[in-house]
């Protein structure tokens, strides 16, 4: 852990000669020995002095630090952009016969922030996975996250040849599974102009080559989700999960889709529970088949041994 100057003057001192003589160098953030010239300490953080602000405007002035990385943007947000307001850096306004001369620099400050391929294609991907993230609902984690495993992507040359937009929801899949929020490849690929066949190549071809650690996904992951789309109570939940618990338990649930066990063990916590809901209104409301929750629920239900009055 980084120190300060002042706590290593109380207990350390030169390993070399020995020496109290020390002097922080604030140019390298280093703790250097005046003695021998012996680098004792490094990357230190400067914390400044204390000081307090009263409104926006002091505080713009006394801070130390600028805005946050931003991943959702190609270069990070560490470009110069000129601002869209007709004022100068004192909020003095331009004159009406230089702003046509600013219109023009913002037009080429937009045009030179994207200066290569490479950049052009990650600002397309971005802009794609914040659209299908918008249409899903998505947090900004989850956008962030696909925005950093494409980066990674292009960067090691892996998106050459394949579609960008399928490529970018293909990292949105692979973001979801590793953040343990999942969403099934049917629901990226219902709000994107790529096919299923497209993404599910990028995704693997992604997970191969980044060597991205994702766990399968479990059924109970979906439960939360599955619920509140079909509005059922905190009890019914709780069942199925304790249904898919013991199914794990069991090894029942090996080889078996995570959606169809999900709705399966919903079905049967709903019957269990007095809540009855019929297979077709989750088929329909969940994006699976009946006959899928029906294989399902007769192998939780026999090999559990749960009586199921259908």
């Amino acid at each position: 852990m980084s120190k300060t100057i002042q706590q290593i003057e109380e207990n350390l001192r030169c390993p070399e000669c020995h020496s109290h003589n020390l002097s922080q160098d604030q140019n390298r953030a280093e703790v250097v020995c005046n003695r021998c010239g012996y680098v004792i300490d490094s990357d230190l953080i400067d914390y400044g002095p204390e000081w307090r602000a009263f409104d926006h405007e002091q505080y713009t002035k006394r801070a130390h630090i600028g805005a946050p990385i931003n991943p959702l943007l190609h270069d990070k947000g560490l470009s110069t952009e000129i601002g869209w307001k007709n004022v100068d850096y004192r909020g003095v306004a331009i004159p009406y016969h230089n702003r046509a001369q600013f219109y023009r620099l913002r037009r080429w400050n937009r045009r030179t922030r994207v200066s290569n391929a490479i950049q052009r294609n990650i600002t397309q991907a971005i802009s794609s996975i914040t659209q299908v993230s918008s249409r899903l609902g998505l947090p900004r984690t989850i956008r962030e996250t696909a925005a950093f495993i494409y980066r990674k992507a292009t960067l090691n040359d892996l998106v050459r040849g394949r579609r960008t937009e399928g490529m970018a929801a293909a990292a949105l899949y692979a973001a979801c599974r590793q953040c343990n929020l999942p969403r099934t490849l049917d629901e990226i690929v219902h709000v994107t102009n790529a096919s299923r066949t497209e993404v599910g190549r990028g995704y693997r071809h992604l997970s191969k080559e980044l060597h991205l650690k994702l766990l399968p996904t479990a059924p109970q992951d979906y439960l939360p989700r599955f619920g509140s789309q079909l509005q059922l109570s905190n009890d019914i939940l709780e069942k199925a999960k304790d249904i898919l618990n013991e199914a794990d338990a069991k090894n029942i649930t090996n080889g078996r889709g995570p959606t169809g066990l999900a709705t399966a063990a919903l079905y049967i916590a709903s019957i269990l529970c007095n809540k009855r809901t019929t297979q077709k209104k989750i088929a329909d409301t969940i994006g699976v088949t009946e006959v899928t929750i029906r294989n399902r629920y007769k192998e939780l239900s026999g090999k559990l041994g749960i009586p199921v009055d259908v």
